[in-house]
């Protein structure tokens, strides 16, 4: 257990001893990314050990590694048709069935964690998230449960100047940002992240984006594409998201709903501390001994990226109404928060 929670998990383990004669819950909890992967696989298991201490025992967690009893991109369906009864996974994998749903996963040019999480938690995002599944017809409970910081803008096997370099490219991308990459002449797949090597390896496609520097450093990116580019305007911040079935959260004690949902907060702040703790460590390793060059986007590059999301965004908004309500939320949240941020840190010497 980390020294981070120690604290509250001691104040709900005094507070949950009545919890002792309480019905027993075990959730059985696929996660669409391998335990192995720090701050994107780890924080589930981490959590399944604070709720079993907070409970006293009376609520447990059984983690399954991704395809051991659904595949990753079947929770949702799983969780809501009762299947099983809980799932850990991002809200950005189901695109093709939500059309909102990117937005509670990753944003291009979106917020930072810091700031994803004040819209969460404090402004309207919370209720909107939970709103997007029941309007959508899925019966479950969502609880954010992990966030992590910037990832890379991706691994490629050549150098990208120009807009012209990026046509004609088969890359694996994810959400939003797949779809700037899309209108920039990229053939985009969205590949599990076990999948992502062997098709780098064999050629089936030229370049990736996945996560941080030491999650891809874990995967082996490196190994076939030495030129990995900054900064990850697709994704400045990602929250993973824990499904429980509704009717099995519904039928859960008032006690063991706050443990979860409690557990699932310290995890948010536990996670990104965690990210942010392992990446200069990698990216040294990956630069000293795999032979890895870094690269930045030109500002040239990025204002294309960010010009295209910008049609992306108006784009998605016409075509879904739920869409754009969300997006219109955050976009006046950001513009507020705006205020804040210009005054109040520092800026970059």
């Amino acid at each position: 257990m980390t020294k981070f929670l120690t604290g509250l998990v001691l104040a709900a383990g005094l507070a949950a001893q009545p919890a002792l004669a309480a019905d027993k819950l075990m959730l059985k909890v696929p996660v669409a990314f391998s335990t192995e992967l720090p701050s994107l696989g780890t924080p589930i298991p981490r959590v399944a050990e604070e709720v079993e201490v907070m409970s006293g025992g009376t609520l447990r967690m059984k983690v399954y590694e991704p395809g051991k009893l659904v595949p990753a991109f079947e929770i949702l369906d799983a969780v809501s048709s009762g299947k099983i009864n809980a799932g850990y996974t991002t809200a950005g994998y189901w695109a093709g069935k939500i059309p909102a749903a990117p937005l509670f996963s990753a944003i291009p040019f979106g917020p930072e964690a810091g700031e994803y999480m004040a819209w969460i938690y404090y402004g309207n995002g919370l209720e909107l998230y939970q709103r997007m599944y029941d309007e959508a017809g899925y019966n479950v409970k969502v609880l954010p449960c992990a966030v992590i910081a910037p990832e890379t803008s991706g691994w490629f096997s050549k150098e990208i100047n120009t807009a012209d370099d990026l046509k004609g490219l088969k890359m694996r991308f994810f959400g939003l940002g797949g779809k700037v990459m899309e209108k920039l002449g990229v053939a985009t797949s969205l590949l599990p992240g076990g999948e992502i090597f062997p098709a780098l390896e064999k050629g089936a496609i030229d370049a990736t984006e996945f996560s941080m520097p030491a999650i891809d450093q874990r995967l082996g990116f490196h190994k076939v594409a030495k030129y990995n580019y900054f900064p990850g305007w697709h994704q400045q911040a990602t929250v993973f998201e824990l499904l429980v079935n509704k009717d099995v959260w519904n039928e859960a004690s008032e006690q063991h709903q706050h443990i979860l949902a409690e557990a699932c907060k310290a995890s948010m702040a536990d996670s990104f501390a965690e990210g942010e703790a392992l990446q200069f460590d990698a990216l040294k390793r990956n630069v000293e001994e795999n032979g890895v060059e870094i690269r930045k986007w030109s500002p040239e590059m990025l204002q294309l990226f960010r010009d295209t999301w910008e049609e992306v965004a108006a784009e998605e908004s016409a075509n879904d109404a739920y869409f754009a309500e969300v997006y219109a939320d955050l976009s006046q949240f950001r513009s507020n928060y705006d205020l804040w941020e210009e005054n109040a840190f520092l800026p970059r010497f």
